[in-house]
């Protein structure tokens, strides 16, 4: 177990919206190095409580803290890399410059976010495909060229949204292959949400949500 600064921790965290509430009084925490799934049914609040270890989303009320960045994402870009169900893609950016745009938007250089773009398409096995359009790709390419725009900064932790849920049986797979050795080369954390039980088994720790509340081993909500 390393020593070092949890990547996510959340303390009673609630997430409500109007009347209803998707996260309820959730206390957890995402060591560093960190491979957690996190299962349940449709409406179980998996999505809403990813939001919230993400840092694109507020809790309604409780504490969200991420001690590896010693501070909010929001003013941190780029350490947390975040993968959507559909891989988002700006359709007249070829696929470099679709890894590239976040960091140009965070401030980098041209030349150091070009740089940063190739590393991380090179390391998931994409160099070929960099001067691509997205409609030139297919759905497991594009949706691998999301999780190099996730990793290119180096981020800390990864969180990862359904990322295989619109894609067959072997991309899937191939997919999964793909975020834990990017997680592995770069030291992150890597929490994924996901229908499948076959991408659950692959990551390790699961924490299953039920009725907006995780129910989890003690040694992974704490």
């Amino acid at each position: 177990m390393t020593d070092s600064p949890d990547a996510f921790t959340g303390l009673h965290l609630v997430r409500s919206f109007g009347p209803a509430t998707a996260v309820r009084d959730v206390t957890c925490a995402v060591p560093a190095g960190a491979r957690i799934a996190v299962t349940g049914p449709s409406g179980s609040g998996k999505s809403t409580l990813l939001h919230l270890v993400a840092g694109i989303d507020e809790p309604s009320s409780g504490t969200a803290r991420w001690p590896a960045l010693d501070g909010h994402p929001r003013d941190r870009p780029g350490r947390i890399g975040v993968v959507l169900q559909r891989p988002a893609l700006v359709p007249t950016l070829d696929a470099g410059e679709n890894v590239a745009l976040p960091l140009l938007l965070a401030g980098h250089t041209t030349r150091a976010a070009r740089q940063a773009a190739t590393e991380a398409l090179d390391l998931l096995g994409l160099a070929d495909l960099t001067g691509r359009l997205p409609h030139e790709l297919s759905g497991g390419q594009a949706q691998r060229v999301a999780v190099a725009r996730a990793v290119a900064a180096g981020p800390d932790l990864i969180v990862a949204d359904e990322p295989t849920a619109a894609l067959d049986s072997a991309a899937a797979a191939h997919l999964v292959d793909v975020l834990l050795a990017a997680a592995a080369r770069i030291g992150a954390a890597l929490v994924v949400a996901t229908h499948d039980p076959a991408v659950a088994d692959r990551i390790g720790t699961r924490w299953q949500m039920v009725d907006g509340v995780v129910q989890a081993p003690a040694e992974a909500a704490c």
